[in-house]
Protein backbone atom coordinates (compact mmCIF):
# COMPACT_ATOMS: atom_id res chain seq x y z
CA UNK A 1 0.00 0.00 0.00
CA UNK A 2 1.29 3.46 -0.91
CA UNK A 3 2.32 5.68 1.96
CA UNK A 4 -0.01 8.55 2.73
CA UNK A 5 1.02 12.04 1.70
CA UNK A 6 0.64 14.29 4.74
CA UNK A 7 1.07 17.82 6.04
CA UNK A 8 1.84 18.42 9.72
CA UNK A 9 0.85 21.52 11.69
CA UNK A 10 2.17 21.97 15.22
CA UNK A 11 4.31 24.18 17.43
CA UNK A 12 5.26 23.15 21.03
CA UNK A 13 7.11 20.13 22.39
CA UNK A 14 3.78 18.36 22.96
CA UNK A 15 3.47 18.00 19.16
CA UNK A 16 6.94 16.53 18.53
CA UNK A 17 6.12 12.84 19.22
CA UNK A 18 3.25 13.11 16.72
CA UNK A 19 5.60 14.58 14.12
CA UNK A 20 7.96 11.65 14.75
CA UNK A 21 5.14 9.16 14.17
CA UNK A 22 4.10 10.91 10.98
CA UNK A 23 7.69 10.89 9.73
CA UNK A 24 7.89 7.13 10.30
CA UNK A 25 4.53 6.19 8.77
CA UNK A 26 3.88 8.73 5.98
CA UNK A 27 5.52 10.98 3.41
CA UNK A 28 5.45 14.47 4.93
CA UNK A 29 5.17 17.14 2.27
CA UNK A 30 5.49 20.12 4.62
CA UNK A 31 5.68 20.99 8.31
CA UNK A 32 3.81 24.17 9.23
CA UNK A 33 4.60 25.89 12.51
CA UNK A 34 4.42 29.32 14.12
CA UNK A 35 7.05 31.95 13.16
CA UNK A 36 10.19 32.16 15.25
CA UNK A 37 9.57 34.28 18.36
CA UNK A 38 11.87 36.41 20.58
CA UNK A 39 12.80 34.64 23.78
CA UNK A 40 14.97 35.20 26.83
CA UNK A 41 16.75 38.30 28.03
CA UNK A 42 18.42 38.87 24.70
CA UNK A 43 15.09 38.57 22.84
CA UNK A 44 16.82 36.39 20.26
CA UNK A 45 14.55 34.64 17.78
CA UNK A 46 13.94 31.00 18.70
CA UNK A 47 12.49 28.28 16.53
CA UNK A 48 9.59 26.23 17.87
CA UNK A 49 10.30 22.66 19.06
CA UNK A 50 8.40 21.37 16.01
CA UNK A 51 10.56 23.40 13.63
CA UNK A 52 13.72 22.16 15.30
CA UNK A 53 12.58 18.53 14.97
CA UNK A 54 11.47 19.04 11.37
CA UNK A 55 14.84 20.45 10.37
CA UNK A 56 16.56 17.46 11.99
CA UNK A 57 14.44 15.22 9.76
CA UNK A 58 15.27 17.35 6.71
CA UNK A 59 11.63 18.28 6.17
CA UNK A 60 10.46 21.50 4.47
CA UNK A 61 9.18 24.03 7.02
CA UNK A 62 6.62 26.77 6.39
CA UNK A 63 5.94 29.52 8.96
CA UNK A 64 3.05 31.73 7.90
CA UNK A 65 2.19 34.62 10.20
CA UNK A 66 -1.44 33.94 9.24
CA UNK A 67 -2.58 30.64 7.79
CA UNK A 68 -6.07 31.88 6.85
CA UNK A 69 -5.15 33.57 3.57
CA UNK A 70 -6.20 32.72 0.02
CA UNK A 71 -2.57 32.50 -1.07
CA UNK A 72 -1.58 29.99 1.60
CA UNK A 73 -4.66 27.85 1.10
CA UNK A 74 -3.89 27.67 -2.62
CA UNK A 75 -0.36 26.57 -1.81
CA UNK A 76 -1.66 23.71 0.33
CA UNK A 77 -4.16 22.71 -2.36
CA UNK A 78 -1.31 22.32 -4.84
CA UNK A 79 0.33 19.75 -2.55
CA UNK A 80 -2.80 17.53 -2.65
CA UNK A 81 -2.20 15.82 0.73
CA UNK A 82 -4.16 12.74 1.75
CA UNK A 83 -4.19 13.89 5.38
CA UNK A 84 -3.39 16.97 7.46
CA UNK A 85 -2.46 16.38 11.11
CA UNK A 86 -2.80 19.28 13.57
CA UNK A 87 -1.33 19.19 17.10
CA UNK A 88 -1.28 22.33 19.26
CA UNK A 89 -0.62 24.48 16.20
CA UNK A 90 -1.85 27.79 17.56
CA UNK A 91 -3.88 29.06 14.61
CA UNK A 92 -7.43 28.31 13.43
CA UNK A 93 -7.84 26.63 10.04
CA UNK A 94 -10.26 27.96 7.45
CA UNK A 95 -12.98 25.76 5.99
CA UNK A 96 -11.12 25.85 2.69
CA UNK A 97 -8.06 24.25 4.31
CA UNK A 98 -10.21 21.73 6.22
CA UNK A 99 -11.65 20.58 2.89
CA UNK A 100 -8.29 19.96 1.19
CA UNK A 101 -7.20 16.43 2.30
CA UNK A 102 -9.30 13.46 1.15
CA UNK A 103 -9.03 11.82 4.60
CA UNK A 104 -9.68 15.08 6.41
CA UNK A 105 -7.77 17.07 9.01
CA UNK A 106 -7.02 15.12 12.19
CA UNK A 107 -6.38 16.87 15.49
CA UNK A 108 -4.68 15.28 18.50
CA UNK A 109 -6.31 16.89 21.54
CA UNK A 110 -5.11 16.53 25.14
CA UNK A 111 -8.42 15.66 26.83
CA UNK A 112 -11.20 13.12 26.72
CA UNK A 113 -13.51 15.04 24.44
CA UNK A 114 -15.98 16.55 24.73
CA UNK A 115 -15.03 17.23 28.36
CA UNK A 116 -12.38 19.93 27.87
CA UNK A 117 -12.41 21.92 24.67
CA UNK A 118 -10.09 24.88 24.26
CA UNK A 119 -6.54 26.06 24.80
CA UNK A 120 -5.54 24.58 28.18
CA UNK A 121 -7.22 21.20 28.74
CA UNK A 122 -4.34 19.70 30.73
CA UNK A 123 -4.21 22.56 33.22
CA UNK A 124 -7.96 22.73 33.76
CA UNK A 125 -8.39 18.99 34.23
CA UNK A 126 -6.08 19.24 37.26
CA UNK A 127 -7.39 22.59 38.53
CA UNK A 128 -10.91 21.15 38.50
CA UNK A 129 -9.84 18.04 40.40
CA UNK A 130 -10.48 15.48 37.67
CA UNK A 131 -9.35 11.94 38.45
CA UNK A 132 -8.72 10.94 34.84
CA UNK A 133 -8.08 12.49 31.45
CA UNK A 134 -6.51 11.38 28.19
CA UNK A 135 -6.04 12.09 24.52
CA UNK A 136 -8.61 12.15 21.74
CA UNK A 137 -8.04 12.15 18.00
CA UNK A 138 -10.79 13.81 16.00
CA UNK A 139 -11.76 14.95 12.52
CA UNK A 140 -11.62 18.73 12.58
CA UNK A 141 -14.55 20.94 11.63
CA UNK A 142 -15.13 24.68 11.77
CA UNK A 143 -15.94 24.64 15.52
CA UNK A 144 -13.58 24.75 18.50
CA UNK A 145 -12.66 21.11 19.16
CA UNK A 146 -16.17 20.02 18.12
CA UNK A 147 -15.33 17.53 15.34
CA UNK A 148 -16.22 13.84 15.27
CA UNK A 149 -14.08 11.74 17.59
CA UNK A 150 -11.91 8.93 16.22
CA UNK A 151 -9.91 7.22 19.00
CA UNK A 152 -9.32 7.83 22.73
CA UNK A 153 -6.87 6.72 25.40
CA UNK A 154 -7.09 7.37 29.15
CA UNK A 155 -4.71 8.08 32.02
CA UNK A 156 -5.35 8.49 35.75
CA UNK A 157 -4.62 11.82 37.44
CA UNK A 158 -3.11 11.11 40.85
CA UNK A 159 -3.80 13.51 43.76
CA UNK A 160 -0.38 15.19 43.64
CA UNK A 161 0.28 15.06 39.88
CA UNK A 162 1.27 18.39 38.34
CA UNK A 163 0.43 19.73 34.91
CA UNK A 164 4.06 19.30 33.88
CA UNK A 165 3.98 15.60 34.81
CA UNK A 166 0.62 15.02 33.15
CA UNK A 167 1.74 16.90 30.03
CA UNK A 168 4.63 14.48 29.52
CA UNK A 169 2.39 11.43 29.90
CA UNK A 170 -0.16 12.77 27.42
CA UNK A 171 2.57 13.87 25.01
CA UNK A 172 3.81 10.29 24.61
CA UNK A 173 0.25 8.96 24.56
CA UNK A 174 -0.62 11.37 21.74
CA UNK A 175 2.06 9.92 19.49
CA UNK A 176 0.87 6.36 20.06
CA UNK A 177 -2.78 7.27 19.52
CA UNK A 178 -1.97 9.13 16.30
CA UNK A 179 -0.17 6.05 15.01
CA UNK A 180 -3.26 3.90 15.63
CA UNK A 181 -5.48 6.57 14.10
CA UNK A 182 -3.44 6.73 10.88
CA UNK A 183 -3.59 2.95 10.55
CA UNK A 184 -7.34 2.94 11.12
CA UNK A 185 -8.05 5.75 8.68
CA UNK A 186 -5.92 4.15 5.98
CA UNK A 187 -7.69 0.82 6.48
CA UNK A 188 -11.15 2.39 6.79
CA UNK A 189 -11.81 0.67 10.13
CA UNK A 190 -12.52 3.72 12.32
CA UNK A 191 -16.12 4.84 12.73
CA UNK A 192 -16.24 8.57 13.68
CA UNK A 193 -18.37 9.38 16.74
CA UNK A 194 -20.33 12.61 17.24
CA UNK A 195 -19.60 14.64 20.37
CA UNK A 196 -22.28 15.32 22.95
CA UNK A 197 -22.13 19.12 23.31
CA UNK A 198 -23.95 18.99 26.65
CA UNK A 199 -20.89 17.31 28.22
CA UNK A 200 -18.38 19.93 27.10
CA UNK A 201 -16.45 22.27 29.39
CA UNK A 202 -14.42 25.17 27.99
CA UNK A 203 -10.74 25.10 28.99
CA UNK A 204 -9.93 28.77 28.50
CA UNK A 205 -6.55 30.40 28.15
CA UNK A 206 -4.47 31.04 31.26
CA UNK A 207 -2.83 34.25 32.46
CA UNK A 208 -1.11 35.53 35.58
CA UNK A 209 -4.38 36.40 37.31
CA UNK A 210 -5.54 32.79 36.96
CA UNK A 211 -2.88 31.93 39.51
CA UNK A 212 -3.85 34.43 42.21
CA UNK A 213 -4.83 32.22 45.14
CA UNK A 214 -8.23 32.79 46.75
CA UNK A 215 -7.55 31.66 50.30
CA UNK A 216 -11.29 31.44 51.09
CA UNK A 217 -11.52 28.37 48.86
CA UNK A 218 -10.95 24.91 50.33
CA UNK A 219 -7.46 23.54 50.85
CA UNK A 220 -8.13 20.91 48.19
CA UNK A 221 -9.23 23.51 45.64
CA UNK A 222 -6.13 25.62 46.29
CA UNK A 223 -3.88 22.55 46.12
CA UNK A 224 -5.43 21.64 42.76
CA UNK A 225 -4.83 25.18 41.47
CA UNK A 226 -1.19 25.08 42.54
CA UNK A 227 -0.43 21.73 40.91
CA UNK A 228 -2.52 22.67 37.87
CA UNK A 229 -0.39 25.77 37.26
CA UNK A 230 2.94 24.01 37.83
CA UNK A 231 5.06 24.82 35.85
CA UNK A 232 3.22 27.69 34.16
CA UNK A 233 1.94 30.29 34.92
CA UNK A 234 2.40 29.29 38.62
CA UNK A 235 0.02 30.05 41.49
CA UNK A 236 0.87 32.97 43.74
CA UNK A 237 -0.09 34.95 46.81
CA UNK A 238 0.95 38.22 48.42
CA UNK A 239 2.67 38.67 51.77
CA UNK A 240 3.58 42.14 53.03
CA UNK A 241 3.15 43.52 49.54
CA UNK A 242 5.46 40.96 47.90
CA UNK A 243 4.65 38.15 45.47
CA UNK A 244 5.30 34.55 46.52
CA UNK A 245 4.94 31.66 44.07
CA UNK A 246 3.69 28.29 45.32
CA UNK A 247 5.07 25.14 43.68
CA UNK A 248 4.20 22.14 45.86
CA UNK A 249 1.57 21.71 48.55
CA UNK A 250 -0.86 19.22 50.02
CA UNK A 251 -4.29 19.56 51.55
CA UNK A 252 -4.39 18.80 55.28
CA UNK A 253 -7.08 18.61 57.92
CA UNK A 254 -6.87 20.89 60.92
CA UNK A 255 -8.18 23.88 62.82
CA UNK A 256 -9.39 26.63 60.49
CA UNK A 257 -10.40 29.11 63.18
CA UNK A 258 -7.88 31.62 61.84
CA UNK A 259 -8.83 33.86 58.90
CA UNK A 260 -8.07 32.35 55.45
CA UNK A 261 -4.48 33.01 54.38
CA UNK A 262 -3.12 33.00 57.95
CA UNK A 263 0.01 30.96 58.70
CA UNK A 264 -1.02 28.66 61.57
CA UNK A 265 1.90 26.27 62.03
CA UNK A 266 5.62 26.09 61.25
CA UNK A 267 7.14 22.62 60.79
CA UNK A 268 10.54 21.16 60.04
CA UNK A 269 9.80 20.65 56.35
CA UNK A 270 6.68 22.72 55.76
CA UNK A 271 4.30 25.33 57.08
CA UNK A 272 0.52 25.42 57.12
CA UNK A 273 -1.91 28.11 56.01
CA UNK A 274 -5.60 28.42 56.92
CA UNK A 275 -8.10 28.25 54.06
CA UNK A 276 -11.88 28.36 53.76
CA UNK A 277 -11.90 24.67 54.70
CA UNK A 278 -8.89 22.72 55.95
CA UNK A 279 -5.23 23.69 56.02
CA UNK A 280 -2.87 24.02 53.08
CA UNK A 281 0.52 22.49 53.85
CA UNK A 282 3.19 24.32 51.83
CA UNK A 283 6.13 22.14 50.77
CA UNK A 284 7.91 24.25 48.14
CA UNK A 285 7.67 27.93 47.23
CA UNK A 286 9.56 30.78 45.62
CA UNK A 287 10.06 34.05 47.51
CA UNK A 288 10.34 37.27 45.48
CA UNK A 289 13.59 37.59 43.47
CA UNK A 290 14.80 34.18 44.67
CA UNK A 291 14.90 30.62 43.40
CA UNK A 292 12.47 27.87 44.30
CA UNK A 293 13.17 26.43 47.74
CA UNK A 294 11.79 23.92 50.17
CA UNK A 295 9.37 25.28 52.73
CA UNK A 296 11.68 23.90 55.40
CA UNK A 297 14.56 26.11 54.23
CA UNK A 298 12.16 29.04 54.01
CA UNK A 299 11.03 28.53 57.62
CA UNK A 300 14.59 28.03 58.89
CA UNK A 301 15.58 31.26 57.18
CA UNK A 302 12.85 33.04 59.17
CA UNK A 303 10.96 33.78 55.95
CA UNK A 304 7.59 33.56 57.69
CA UNK A 305 6.08 33.63 61.15
CA UNK A 306 2.90 32.27 62.70
CA UNK A 307 0.15 34.83 62.23
CA UNK A 308 1.47 36.18 58.93
CA UNK A 309 -1.34 36.53 56.39
CA UNK A 310 -1.13 35.76 52.67
CA UNK A 311 -3.57 37.51 50.37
Amino acid sequence: MDRLKTIFMGTPDFAVPCLRVLQEKTDIMAVITQPDRPKGRGHNLQASPVKQAALEYGLPVLQPEKIKTEEFAARLEEMQPDLIVVVAFGQILSQRILDIPRLGCVNVHASLLPRYRGAAPIHWSIINGEEETGVTTMLMDAGLDTGDMLLKDKVAITPDMTTEELHDKLMDMGGRLLSDTIDGLAAGTIVPEKQDDSLSNYAGMLNKETGHIDWTKTATEIHNLIRGLNSWPVAWGMLEGKNYKFWRTRAAEGDCSQPPGTVTELGKNSFKVATGKGLLEVLELQPPSRKRMSAGDFVRGHGVEIGAVFS
